[in-house]
């Protein structure tokens, strides 16, 4: 195998879970390239030492400029908060270096197009970490709905719940919780938690044309970690909205940081005129199927377990019956890029990919201040 040399950016919840996707990816995927871990980048050395001891990178850097600069390097991968995405996949395409790029994309529209230009300038495959695709139960609802299974699509609903901020001593703001604070994150929930919600039903029920949204910031003032004064907090506890797709379909999505008892409930649920789907990330090994074409006596909903063979990315895995989980999808991510590099078709979510997502969660916040119903913009 050719060695892909990794420079990671960010040592945080999402630096783990691609550092371990990046060394999995070789024992369970015939590739042509091996990730080899390069180097990881912080502003801490102390931490970065003891995050590059932990997960065996080769050396650290400090400044990402440096990281970038260094000919031992062909991958950058973004797992630094929102507010960089941009100025750092700029650089690093400028740099010829491949780039991986945590979600969302861009801390708005405007931002993401100018990183999509800057790859397709460059000519650099690039790819962002949305990985619920990767749930094989996921991606295998995308081939019965490819297979025209459901028949015409007339329902998408979608929910992400979790219950953290709902303390109202939790402070805003730094290393641990940048995702408070609307000049580090760009949104709350909407980029947040609804973006992977919106990835997800984009690729299984294409695009998304209008939408009405409401917003709400429970928690209106908290103190700021770095400078220790009481703030007013501007990002998004909650967050719902209807849609329309360009397929005529009509949809539901609602996320919050605010359902007390759940700490991660994604769930999507698609019903078409031939049957229907429903996920949970709770569940996230099995999928739900429902087929109007089963004789009457014995119809009803089906609890289909995946890990067969002939399911997909489980031949990579254990036999039949033993599931895999949450960090799998990142191998299976990695797993898709290398391979996308081999055959010369990049794989998806391209960064083209991560922009219409980005237009999505602009007219849902831009909704929530109109109180209208607002046309998403289309990716050129």
């Amino acid at each position: 195998m050719k060695p892909l040399r990794i420079g990671l950016i960010g040592y945080g919840f999402m630096g783990r879970t691609h550092s371990n996707a990046f060394t999995q990816v070789k024992n369970f995927f015939d590739l042509e390239y091996q990730p080899v871990l390069k180097a990881i980048c912080a502003r801490d050395a102390g931490k970065a030492k003891a995050f590059a001891t932990k997960w065996g990178y080769e050396s650290i850097e400090t400044d990402w400029k440096k990281l970038i600069a260094r000919d031992d390097i062909d991958v950058i991968d973004i797992a630094a908060p929102n507010n960089v995405h941009a100025e750092i996949s700029i650089a690093a395409a400028k740099a010829g270096k491949m780039i991986l790029c945590e979600k969302p994309l861009g801390f708005n529209g405007p931002e993401a197009e100018k990183m999509v230009a800057a790859v397709q300038k460059a000519k650099v495959p690039n790819m962002v970490w949305y990985n619920y695709r990767r749930v094989p139960a996921v991606t295998l609802a995308k081939q019965l709905i490819d297979e025209g299974r459901l028949g015409k699509i007339f329902h998408y609903r979608a929910k992400f719940l979790q219950d953290w901020t709902i303390n109202a001593d939790l402070p805003q703001g730094g290393a641990g919780l940048w995702r408070l604070d609307a000049k580090v994150a760009g949104s709350g929930v909407t980029g947040d938690l609804l973006a992977h919600c919106i990835d997800t039903a984009m690729w299984l029920n294409g695009s998304i044309d209008t939408v009405t949204a409401m917003t709400e910031t429970f928690i209106k003032e908290r103190k700021h970690t770095l400078t220790g004064k009481v703030q007013k907090v501007t990002i998004d506890d909650a967050s719902a909205f209807l849609a329309r797709f360009s397929n005529g379909s009509l949809a539901t999505f609602e996320s919050t940081r605010y359902a007390r008892g759940h700490k991660a409930l994604y769930t999507f649920e698609i019903n078409g005129e031939n049957g229907s789907l429903f996920w949970d990330l709770h569940d996230l090994h099995r999928l739900q199927v429902f087929d109007y074409k089963d004789e009457s006596k014995v119809r009803g909903w089906k609890s289909v377990h995946i890990t067969d063979g002939d399911h997909p990315y489980m031949k990579n895995w254990w036999v039949p019956g033993l599931q895999i989980g949450y960090a799998e999808t990142f191998v299976h991510q990695v797993a898709d890029f290398i391979q996308g590099l081999s055959s010369g078709k990049m794989a998806s979510p391209t960064f083209k990919d991560g922009l219409a997502t980005d237009y999505v969660t602009d007219a849902v916040l831009k909704s929530a201040k109109t109180m209208k119903w607002e046309k998403v913009k289309k990716v050129k």
